[in-house]
């Protein structure tokens, strides 16, 4: 949700129009005609068919034999460019793979993009469940997610309640922390364990551990690691995911390193 308040003196309203556009056909799997776009967008009939050209020009949508147009090509190149740039050096998709295929769990890194917690990178693992939700860009649930909380637990008190203020504390399942007060004192678990955790507060049945790969006064700096498993495997095997997780993070912050120090 755009802030209306927060809107630039200097907003380039074609540009503006243009990505609500691709917005609306984005969340339209079976097309849009451009009448439906220009009501969605709450634009005219013209505006919109300029508009639609343009971004069929790009390749940013794709008009169909119906009339109907949907997401174009250019929008999957776009986003490949985002993972690369999220992942880092090549040495750490490496590390978080093989982190993924030594425990058979699945592996994410996580940071700060723009103030938000997101998903930056991930890992497949046999033994996790999907969680389609959890892919690159996913940036919602960081008070449900042990990804979330790792990042969380490295601001100061007054930063987290104002995270938690400006994104919310949606209730993903019933076991969903939704009051600042029960995350402080789950954080502060967390802390003492060595190991955020949550079990079944983002996805019922499921557990997620995560550990700090790199602190740094600049918070857009900070990753953590963590990773996903069903969670009657945690609650045996609490200790062992933890061991593993710390050397998988060890693993992925030399290879960061590394990465940086190559292209310095």
């Amino acid at each position: 949700m755009r802030d209306p308040l927060a809107e630039p003196s200097d907003l380039i309203r074609s540009v503006s129009r243009a990505l609500r556009v691709l917005e609306s056909v984005g969340r339209a799997p079976r097309g849009l005609t451009v009448k439906q776009i220009a009501r969605r967008c709450e634009l005219t009939v013209a505006t919109t068919y300029h508009l639609v050209r343009t971004l069929a020009y790009e390749g940013y949508v794709i008009r169909r034999e119906d009339g109907t147009y949907i997401v174009g090509l250019e929008i999957a190149d776009r986003y490949r460019e985002l993972v690369s740039a999220f992942r880092g050096p090549p040495a750490v998709g490496e590390a978080l793979r093989r982190a993924a295929l030594d425990s058979g769990y699945t592996h994410y890194l996580g940071r700060f993009v723009g103030g938000r917690i997101a998903v930056t990178a991930s890992a497949e693992g046999a033994r996790s469940p999907f969680v389609d939700d959890m892919s690159p860009g996913f940036d919602e649930g960081g008070h449900a997610t042990a990804l979330g909380k790792a990042l969380l637990a490295t601001l100061t008190p007054d930063q987290r309640a104002r995270y938690l203020r400006d994104y919310g504390m949606r209730q993903f399942t019933p076991a969903t922390l939704t009051t600042p007060e029960a995350l402080e004192a789950d954080l502060a678990a967390g802390e003492r364990r060595g190991m955020q955790l949550e079990m079944g507060q983002f996805r019922q049945g499921l557990a997620c551990a995560s550990v700090l790969v790199t602190a740094d006064r600049d918070i857009e700096r900070r990753l953590v690691l963590a990773c996903a498993l069903p969670a009657a495997e945690m609650l045996t095997s609490a200790r062992v995911v933890r061991a593993k997780l710390t050397a998988a993070a060890r693993n992925v912050a030399e290879a960061l390193s590394a990465g940086e120090s190559a292209t310095a």
